[in-house]
């Protein structure tokens, strides 16, 4: 399994688990990069592998020809897929033994659809998260003339945990999940802050928890240029006794959620599957570029003025079954004051959601020879896009790697790997500190 952040690390390790459930050996490489996951991320994360590694995109290459691997999951960005992909085609160019390639999206796909699904085109599994989805990613490819055969539908492999019970007693417990990136603007992210620290000052019998993705000078998935942390110390006062920032896994903080809010993190369908009431947030509108437009008939969109006014959101039946959010039998439904709420009916706990695509691994695996991988994106069909896409990657245009690219990073004194890892990452610490610390003063400079 290949992977370039910590949310794609949790991705891939969980999807590989599903798909061959049986088989014990789950081999990690972290691509090299500006996301690449630190100790902590990968332990917070909660899953394992029995080998992990970090490599650049040439070197996996190397591995791939050189191992026996049964099934490769490539849980990375689009244009390192397609990358891969390349590599893997200028590996395998006729019908051979290879490793049959799976690739697919982390959580809510809600913006550069067409881009990521045909920079995704040519593994053999490519796998979506809901009915939705399925739908969604084979009319993209059925578009442009491409095979939409390797559309999968699955589900998020971290959906689980036990369904929600009421606060008996205790102080009800409300979770604001926040997002790299989305808001992004520092005005809108202290906004959201504040509202949470509001909520808490309002309501001093619940506990609010602003749950990070990541300290700073992390990084995950997306940049964060305004970490909350950093937010948090400007709010005058300072957070309230019953609001703090907390971190960890996402799963662990649900058990003792009674309210998750949230802009639109991937944690709403986790807290939606285990039938934990779920707030989408529209104090900044719903937008395309939020993401919170997905959620455009789930029953969930709400303000935070609602929210301090009490409501209790109850997400729709029929949008959690097309999203493939299965939540099990709920408990008695109430308010986080201990009032009655309406109940809401949910939609019954459904089939394996992985049955489908372990049999299509199955039948790939049983075939003495696979085909070349063929992505739609080609010298022919993407001459001005494709060379720059593998360019990142150090790979040719024909997907070879460029001269050193390949080169193996054990080689060399043990100093001088040293030294190479400081060196690595120093030039992380410096892109961060562009991003977070320059980029903003430069940006406000900009507006004077």
């Amino acid at each position: 399994m290949l992977a370039d952040s910590d949310t794609r690390w949790k991705w891939g390790a969980l999807t590989a688990r599903r798909l061959v459930p049986d088989h014990h050996q789950l081999t990690g490489h972290l691509l090299r990069g500006r996301a690449t996951p630190t100790a902590r991320q990968l332990g917070e994360v909660g899953v394992d592998a029995d080998r992990l590694t970090e490599v650049t995109c040439a070197r996996f290459l190397a591995e791939l020809e050189r191992e026996r691997y049964d099934v490769v999951v490539l849980a990375l960005v689009g244009g390192a897929v397609q990358a891969v992909l390349h590599g893997a085609r200028a590996l395998w160019p006729v019908p051979s033994e290879r490793p049959v390639l799976v690739t697919g999206y982390v959580g809510v796909v809600y913006e550069k659809l067409a881009d990521g699904l045909l920079l995704r085109h040519g593994a053999d599994l490519v796998l979506a998260n809901s009915r939705h989805d399925a739908e969604r990613f084979r009319a993209v490819y059925e578009g442009v003339g491409a095979d939409a055969g390797a559309v999968t539908e699955t589900a998020l492999p971290f959906l689980g945990g036990a369904p929600y019970e009421p606060t008996g007693g205790g102080a009800p417990t409300v979770v604001f999940a926040v997002q790299p990136s989305v808001p992004d603007g520092r005005a809108d992210r202290a906004y959201l802050l504040e509202r949470a620290a509001g909520h808490a000052r309002l309501h001093p019998g619940r506990q609010v928890l602003v749950k990070l993705r990541s300290r700073p000078g992390e990084h995950t998935t997306h940049l964060e240029e305004q970490p909350y942390q950093r937010l948090a110390e400007r709010i005058p006062g300072g957070l309230p006794s019953n609001c703090r920032l907390v971190y960890g896994n996402m799963g662990e903080i649900l058990d003792g959620t009674d309210l998750l809010v949230t802009v639109s993190s991937t944690a709403a369908l986790e807290s939606l599957h285990r039938s934990i009431p779920t707030a989408v947030l529209t104090d900044l509108g719903i937008r395309e570029a939020l993401g919170n437009h997905h959620f455009l008939g789930s029953g969930c969109l709400a303000s935070w003025d609602q929210l301090d006014a009490g409501l209790i959101p109850r997400a729709d039946p029929r949008w959690l079954a097309a999203q493939g959010v299965r939540p099990a039998a709920r408990a008695p439904a109430t308010r986080l004051d201990g009032v009655p709420a309406p109940a809401a009916a949910v939609a019954p706990g459904g089939a394996d959601a992985y049955a489908a695509a372990r049999a299509k691994v199955a039948a790939l695996l049983a075939a003495p020879e696979l085909p070349a991988p063929a992505p739609y994106y080609t010298l022919t069909t993407a001459p001005g896009y494709l060379p720059g896409i593998l360019a990142r990657q150090r790979l040719a245009p024909d997907g070879t790697p460029l001269p050193g690219a390949d080169r193996a990073p054990e080689e060399g004194s043990r100093l001088r790997r040293r030294l190479r890892g400081h060196l690595r990452e120093a030039a992380r610490g410096a892109y961060r500190h562009g991003v977070q610390r320059v980029a903003p003063v430069i940006r406000r400079l900009g507006e004077l």
